[in-house]
């Protein structure tokens, strides 16, 4: 039979196993699939954890295409963890309920004596770590919006993420007001929430029921197609890059021109505001107006029959029809391509004429007109920014690095005498990185995982700033 197991780390993966199968066993599988050791491992089915390893998977009640969690308890000394391994003895002697918070109204909260030698209430979260006064368990703190847009001002890789990612909050953060970027982000924020509290609720509900399978599904569905990208951008990055367009320089009426070639367009059209620039508005002719249809509509004040272009040496004639609200001067349509057998030659980045033989070059990025450009001038000086910041900052990385030596005993690095797990790497923070425990905490407050956090840091050497511009460009995706 196939049992398919989840993780509360969202990780999903299939066992066929026998229906004989012992329950101990099972977490062996579960262990080389997971990385977890197989006593640490509680399996959870319909919300109630299986306890006796020596029962088989048909005696536990688990069938054909059943969903069970898996959950990891490290096992600590001393810490009073629940045992679900242990055998039943009849009844509740061998649990251990002193850890439990209960949660109340007012500042009086039931604490274990000696268990704090501060003043401040602390919480035991799921990895073993513990959170500072003032912070709630499970209860992600909202970042400061003018904080979040510092951070992509100040990183303009995040920002070219994040307009990818998330257009609008890039949209929002371009607006320059602060008010709507923080709407905009509280908004998404929630709504992200919202998602995680629907897919806990997914964990814990009756697999068979209809609503559950659909949610189950979608959820399928968002991983497969967050797969996908990771792979894309892994073996093919270069597809998520932005083409620069094709244009050439020429010349009409004896004014300098930068024309757009597209094959796709029927016609060869001009502005309006371009046959002004070029004193050819009085030839047209308005009984040719209409509407001009594509990936848009825009009206046609009419057409101009006959004007000679200049490419390069060659004149080579062609008619336009001038539109009312164009962006581009010109556009060179497939009817004067065809018409002087133009050919496209991206190997050697030319336009060649192919009744005349003559070539002329596209225009680079730095060449192209405004409306065209792949950066804008805010992207320059967002640049700029981000290298004043650098400059004002020498020693930024330095103070991290000593900070990072000071704390070495409260960093939470995994003891020697630990068993080795790959899971822990993802998790703990090791001796050779750049950041501290309490960095890790205070991005694990703002709602991403401890694996997300350390691993951003990780990828920035321990720069906090650019780690956290890129949880968020990465996370929130709308």
């Amino acid at each position: 039979m196939k049992v398919t197991v989840t993780t509360l780390s969202d990780d999903l993966f299939v066992l066929d196993v026998s229906e004989e199968l012992e329950l101990e066993n099972f977490k062996a599988f579960c262990e080389i699939e997971s990385g977890f050791p197989a006593p640490e491992i509680v399996i959870v089915h319909e919300g109630r954890p299986l306890r006796d390893n020596k029962m088989s998977m048909r005696s536990h009640g688990i069938k054909d295409g059943d969903v069970v969690i898996l959950q990891h308890m490290a096992n600590h000394p001393g810490s009073g963890a629940m045992n679900f391994n242990a055998p039943n003895t009849g009844g509740l002697t061998s649990l251990d309920f002193s850890t439990i918070q209960v949660p109340s109204g007012g500042g009086n909260s039931r604490q274990r004596s000696g268990s704090n030698n501060g003043g401040g209430s602390s919480s035991v979260g799921g990895n073993g770590s513990t959170t500072g006064a003032g912070s709630s368990a499970g209860t992600p703190s909202h970042p400061d919006p003018a904080h979040v847009r510092d951070l992509f001002l100040a990183n303009p890789d995040q920002l070219a993420l994040l307009k990818q990612n998330n257009p609008r909050l890039a949209d929002a953060l371009s607006t320059g007001r602060l008010q709507d970027f923080a709407r905009v982000l509280n908004d998404q924020i929630a709504e992200r929430d919202r998602r995680q509290e629907q897919r806990m609720r997914i964990m814990t509900a009756d697999p068979f029921d209809t609503e559950t399978q659909r949610l189950i599904a979608e959820e399928i569905r968002q991983k497969n197609i967050e797969a996908n990208m990771e792979a894309a951008m892994e073996y093919n990055p270069e597809t998520f890059g932005t083409v620069v367009m094709l244009y050439i320089n020429c010349r009409v009426n004896g004014f300098p021109v930068k024309a757009f070639i597209d094959s796709g367009a029927q016609t060869t059209i001009m502005s309006a505001v371009c046959a002004e620039r070029v004193n050819i508005m009085r030839l047209v002719d308005t009984r040719w107006a209409g509407i001009a249809k594509g990936v848009g509509v825009q009206k046609i004040i009419g057409r101009i029959h006959m004007v000679q272009v200049a490419i390069e040496n060659d004149f080579l004639t062609t008619s336009f029809s001038v539109l009312e609200e164009q962006p581009m001067d010109m556009l060179l349509g497939l009817d004067m391509l065809k018409r002087h057998q133009c050919c496209i030659d991206l190997k050697k980045n030319v336009l060649r004429i192919g009744t005349t033989g003559t070539e002329t070059p596209f225009l680079s990025e730095g060449d192209l007109p405004d409306c065209a450009r792949l950066s804008s001038a805010s992207e320059d000086d967002l640049r700029g920014a981000a290298t004043s910041t650098a400059k004002n900052n020498p020693g930024r990385k330095k103070s991290r690095r000593q900070s990072a030596g000071g704390s070495g005993n409260n960093s939470g690095v995994t003891s020697p005498t630990s068993r080795a797990n790959p899971m822990d790497t993802l998790v703990n923070i090791l001796p050779t990185d750049n950041f501290t425990e309490n960095e890790v905490k205070e991005l694990v407050c703002f709602g991403f995982t401890r694996e997300q956090v350390i691993g951003e840091l990780r990828r920035f050497n321990g720069d906090k700033k650019q780690a956290t511009a890129a949880l968020f460009a990465k996370s929130l995706k709308f």
